[in-house]
């Protein structure tokens, strides 16, 4: 009986326990998730600069905007991350942002609402996604926006990118969507949407025309906004490295102030070939088997403050290299097989008149002499053999050891024998007067 009776009871009491570890193990999960939020929150890295807020977020594998960010920042970096899809209100949180950089994502579809609330963004960065169409709708809550980067998507220049392409023409305009061309259909394949004709968008699609076939062996020049990277914050930076340039890319934007060109295989600079970016700061060509510079290469970039040349072909500057980069102060040079002959010369020479500029790895590698010495030594040594006394008491045997070159020629002008033959007569009568009736 008393077995019966207590059978019931240990029934309900391991019922109860598996409650009890039950509500534990999901209240353990929710604590699980939540600490994986904050530890995928904390991964992000916030900071202040020039009294912004920053929170960077790049190259987290995100999928979606997370909770629990802070809301007060200025500037959101969420590059290359793997977001397909912005959704309504997606943003609406960040009252005060003012640019907001999504390059390098996989974003095919943005809602017509993702953006509401930013109506005091600025900088909006869309490059390198897989944008096929998008509407000026999307665009309207950011009412303070100036500028617009939508290159490098598969743009389908239709009838739905009607109201898109004629905003991006409007005048005022004029930094939102440059460098964006058509993807498809055919016949408008490689237009920029800021050229389009808007009307051929909404009429019937014409016959598809071949574009024509570009000969053998002829390349078209490379595009910066198609083959680079350009980051905004905290500073415009074009990042091309390892990209297997063999020239500098075309239609580099105006505003960058880095550019990283390493690692690639640019062998000859040619004259003016940076003349756009007039306020680049930063220029990186380390690694490139670079062998020769032109004069004008560098022509423009009077803010330069530092170049790295490291790693390299170089042997010489040819003259003038140099001379248009008036605020240089940091000069990587290793790396290269410099030859210390009469060529080099020019370069210690220009680093000689400016001493602000820092260098480093400037050392011989021919001729075999000089290997591994420092090239100003070799340039101090240039003359360092040249006789000054000699030189002139060279001129005769009889000096007098200690003779001043002064206290020789005093002595030859008062020994006639010394003289040839000519000033010889001439001392003998100094002047020949004539009086004149």
């Amino acid at each position: 009986m008393r077995l019966l009776t207590t059978l019931p009871l240990l029934v309900l009491v391991l019922r109860a326990a598996e409650t009890r570890k039950s509500a534990r193990s999901g209240r353990g999960r929710a604590h699980s998730r939540a600490n994986a939020v904050k530890r995928y929150v904390a991964d992000c890295k916030g900071y202040v600069e020039y009294g912004a807020k920053f929170l960077d977020c790049q190259e987290h594998r995100l999928t979606a905007v997370l909770l629990g960010w802070p809301e007060d920042i200025d500037h959101l970096l969420l590059a290359q991350n793997k977001i397909q899809v912005l959704q309504d209100n997606t943003f609406s949180h960040f009252r005060k942002l003012q640019s907001l950089d999504l390059q390098q994502n996989e974003i095919s579809l943005i809602e017509e609402g993702a953006f509401n609330g930013l109506s005091k963004l600025t900088i909006l960065l869309l490059q390198h996604n897989r944008l096929q169409v998008a509407t000026e709708a999307m665009l309207i809550p950011m009412v303070r926006l100036s500028h617009l980067r939508l290159h490098d998507n598969p743009w389908r220049c239709s009838c739905q990118l009607d109201s898109l392409v004629r905003f991006l023409q409007v005048p005022s305009n004029r930094h939102m969507g440059n460098f964006a061309k058509c993807a498809e259909p055919t016949h408008l394949w490689g237009q920029h949407l800021k050229q389009l004709d808007a009307t051929l968008l909404c009429s019937p699609e014409f016959q598809p025309v071949a574009l024509p076939s570009r000969p053998p062996g002829i390349q078209k020049h490379l595009d910066a906004t198609l083959l680079c990277h350009t980051y905004v914050f905290p500073k415009p930076l074009l990042e091309c490295k390892s990209r297997g340039l063999k020239t500098i890319p075309a239609d580099i934007p105006a505003s960058i102030v880095k550019m990283d060109l390493s690692f690639n295989n640019i062998t000859h600079l040619r004259p003016k070939e940076f003349v756009a970016v007039k306020d680049l700061k930063l220029l990186n060509l380390s690694s490139n088997g670079l062998e020769r510079i032109d004069t004008d290469a560098f022509a423009g970039l009077l803010y330069l403050r530092e170049l790295d040349l490291s790693n390299n072909n170089l042997r010489y500057f040819s003259y003038g290299v140099l001379e248009d980069l008036y605020y240089l102060r940091i000069l990587s040079l290793g790396g290269n097989p410099w030859i210390c002959d009469y060529n080099i010369h020019y370069l210690i020479y220009w680093l000689k008149h400016h001493p602000a500029v820092d260098y480093t790895g400037l050392v011989c590698s021919e001729p075999h002499e000089f290997q591994g010495w420092p090239v100003e030594n070799y340039v101090k040594t240039y003359n360092a053999e040249c006789p000054k006394d000699k030189q002139v008491g060279s001129q005769t045997d009889t000096a007098q050891p200690g003779l001043t070159s002064q206290e020789l020629i005093a002595e030859t002008e008062e020994v006639p024998d010394l003289l040839p033959n000519p000033l010889r007569d001439r001392r003998r009568k100094k002047f020949e007067i004539i009086r004149l009736n």
